[in-house]
């Protein structure tokens, strides 16, 4: 039987996670380990200066009073008995494309499957004003069932963002890279009744520039966007750059 861990970065009683549990118990023993409360955009990080606490939800099911990569860990390394076949992040309410892969907790919880030697999946249904998950979780359900039958390699890590329609209308599955993303935010400064400045990160929705093998593109034309993440973010095409600059110690 195979063994596939759940997470998110929405929380424990996201009704995307639920949706995506119920499309995966029929392909092993499925457990749940995330975050008790929203975690989104915490990106990987750990959580280092106070204790964690958690709590148990059900059979195979915790909250934990962290981030998505806490969840991951403490599943792996204490709670589960046995090593999961796969860590699946999801379904995430919005889109995780292009740099955004680099804040998100959804893929930062997948990162840290991979990261830990299970192969991995991030999930999310790109938008925020659709509710219905069941066409994410089933193709997060087929994604997953193929993996665990062809057996990728321990570090494999692939970020979907699922179209908003229903599955009768999602034209298929590409194969992309990630795009790149034109940033909107802003900086909202208010002050409070002392008189003292507090500041909101916010801003429009986000855009992407076009490029027709992104997974902007491929969602935006109806199709199920699949992109292999690395987990070496090194950029080699900077080498020669960083060799020729005429750097002396002082």
């Amino acid at each position: 039987m195979k063994r596939i861990l759940i997470s998110n970065d929405d929380g424990i009683h996201a009704p995307g996670i639920k949706a995506l549990a119920e499309g995966l118990s029929a392909l092993g023993e499925v457990s749940i380990m995330a975050p008790l409360t929203e975690q989104s955009a915490t990106s990987h990080s750990l959580t280092l200066y106070r204790p964690l606490r958690v709590k148990e939800m059900g059979p195979r099911t915790y909250a934990v009073e962290g981030t998505p990569t806490d969840c991951v860990l403490l599943a792996v390394r204490e709670f589960l008995p046995e090593r999961p076949d796969l860590v699946v992040s999801g379904v995430n309410q919005g889109p995780n494309m292009g740099e955004d892969v680099i804040y998100s907790g959804t893929v930062a919880a997948a990162m840290e499957g991979a990261i830990l030697g299970v192969p991995s999946i991030a999930v999310s249904l790109a938008s925020w004003e659709v509710f219905d998950f069941a066409p994410a979780a089933a193709i997060a359900r087929a994604v997953a069932e193929a993996m665990l039958s062809a057996g990728p390699p321990a570090r494999f890590l692939v970020n979907i963002n699922v179209p908003p329609l229903p599955l009768d209308q999602i034209r298929g599955m590409r194969v992309t890279r990630l795009g790149t993303r034109v940033y909107n935010d802003a900086i909202v400064k208010k002050t409070d009744p002392r008189g003292r400045a507090y500041y909101w990160i916010g801003g429009a929705k986000p855009s992407w520039e076009p490029g027709a093998d992104t997974d902007f593109a491929a969602v935006e034309e109806g199709y199920v966007s699949l992109t292999p993440l690395l987990l070496d973010i090194t950029a080699p095409a900077g080498f020669d750059f960083l060799r020729g600059l005429d750097i002396r110690i002082p």
